[in-house]
């Protein structure tokens, strides 16, 4: 997926500024809590085995 565009469609391209959207006014805010842990074990023996976890967790609180 890697297009090279000439100079000319370049210049063809237009740019648009979106309008304001309400959720990313100064009166509204959220607060977000994230925490990622992982555990891996692996002995080092013949025939052993590798064992690992991984959790994610996210909470939003929007205001």
């Amino acid at each position: 997926m890697n297009e090279k565009l000439s100079k000319v469609e370049l210049d063809l391209e237009e740019v648009q500024v979106l309008p304001e959207r309400e959720a990313l006014g100064s009166f509204n805010w959220a607060n977000v809590y994230a925490s990622n842990t992982a555990v891996a074990l692996n002995a080092a023996s013949y025939w052993s085995v590798a064992k690992a976890a991984a959790v994610q967790t996210i909470v939003v609180k929007q205001h």
